[in-house]
């Protein structure tokens, strides 16, 4: 049988996961050692033919991942598979429904459906509403991510569940092993003399062409994706690739791709966005000096995580000076710039122009020439599309901007 096309949606849920659903779809959100759109891929058989996350993301363009289209799009003339972006399936596969269309449900939640050739997927499945029609219930398993957060909080544990599929592989006799558990290098990765490697917690996995320079120890579990370097440090239960530059201290972080932390500093229990630049002694708080739960604070409102250990939420393309400090769960959108030393607001509009605590419009021209000047530093092009992409979110922070320039 012939497999049928995959489109991720991004549900309200889904586009209500600030700072990073303004300028990317959920599905290209790092989880483990994949991405939930790369695991959905490989999990349920089939590649992902484009997102459907809203049309302020349509021109949306990234290496090796599908592009953001409209519900309108897809065609109708073969079968096709809608999941959840925020769905994250168990390993083993679907079997696939045939003849009518089907709900795909995991315990008692809708994550998605099967529409056979010809059939139309219902709009209540993309926006969250109740009127969904009576048809069959097909199980599959897995779970849903409910939160931003649980990116960070449930990642160590999604490591451990990745990394039980992999097999281990030796190390140097120069790299001192700690613990029982599984450390799986590609074959071009390279560990330095003199490295600790702790898997006492869980697996250590290193992808193709990345490295560790020693002195470092690195603390299982953890995920160093392709062509990403330790620079030094204490690293551990955190993800981070491809292409990143890391150095310090940092403990239970997602950090998607192409972000530098080459320098000293703490970065704890935090997420960042693609393209991010953390300036020299850049630390986070990720706890409460009265141990109480973490909230966030965003567009004005408080949301409550329920977690004692939060710490920042940095959209794509931000970048802080040397010496910023970040206060416990600290939400920064797409494009803000701080720098100037001190503790900037805890809730940081997209294309924010941020002097310690003073905010100012970020002028998007400038932004968009630094992102040019920054991306080519990598190999990487800044798209058209992702220009529109940038432009539109601009356009859509604009009252969130000016409302924290007057508070």
């Amino acid at each position: 049988m012939r497999a049928p096309r995959l489109y991720l949606y991004d549900d309200p849920a889904g586009r209500a996961w600030h700072p990073f659903s303004l300028t990317r779809p959920v599905g290209e959100l790092l989880f483990g050692t994949e991405t939930l759109r790369a695991r959905a891929e490989r999990v349920l058989g089939t590649r992902c033919r484009g997102h459907l996350a809203g049309e302020h993301l349509v021109g949306f363009a990234e290496a090796g991942a599908p592009s953001c289209t409209t519900i309108e799009d897809p065609s109708a003339g073969v079968s096709r598979l809608f999941v959840n972006s925020r769905f994250v399936p168990d390993e083993g596969g679907l079997e696939t429904p045939v003849g009518d269309p089907a709900l795909l449900v995991a315990g008692c939640e809708i994550v998605g459906a099967w529409i056979p050739g010809g059939a139309a997927p219902p709009p209540a499945l993309f926006t969250g509403g109740d009127r969904l029609p009576a048809w069959p219930e097909h199980a599959v398993a897995g779970h849903m991510l409910e939160t931003v957060w649980e990116l960070m909080a449930g990642n160590p544990d999604r490591i451990r569940v990745d990394g039980s599929r992999l097999e281990e592989t030796p190390v140097a006799a120069d790299v001192h092993r700690i613990g029982s558990g599984r450390i799986v290098a590609a074959a071009d990765a390279v560990i330095e003399p003199g490295v600790i490697i702790d898997t006492t917690g869980g697996p250590v996995v290193l992808a193709s062409g990345s490295r560790v320079q020693g002195p470092a120890r690195l603390e299982g579990p953890l995920y160093l994706g392709p062509d990403s370097v330790i620079l030094g440090g204490v690293v551990g239960s955190s993800s981070i690739g491809p292409c990143c530059r890391v150095r310090g201290e940092v403990q239970a972080c997602v950090i998607p791709g192409f972000s530098n932390k080459a320098h000293n500093g703490y970065l704890g229990h935090s997420v960042l966005g693609r393209w991010v630049n953390l300036g020299a002694m850049t630390s986070n708080s990720d706890l409460k000096n009265n141990y109480s739960p973490v909230r966030l604070l965003i567009g004005g409102r408080r949301i409550e995580t329920g977690l004692l250990k939060a710490g920042c939420f940095l959209g794509d393309h931000v970048r802080t000076g040397i010496g910023t400090e970040l206060n416990t769960g600290t939400m920064v959108g797409t494009g803000s710039n701080l720098f100037g030393g001190g503790m900037p607001p805890r809730d940081v509009p997209p294309f924010s122009w941020c002097s310690g605590g003073e905010l100012a419009e970020y002028d998007l021209d400038r932004f968009l020439a630094t992102a040019e000047v920054v991306m080519a530093r990598r190999g990487v092009r800044l798209a058209n599309g992702m220009r529109t992409v940038y432009r539109r979110a601009f356009e859509l922070s604009a009252r969130q901007r000016a409302a924290a320039v007057r508070g």
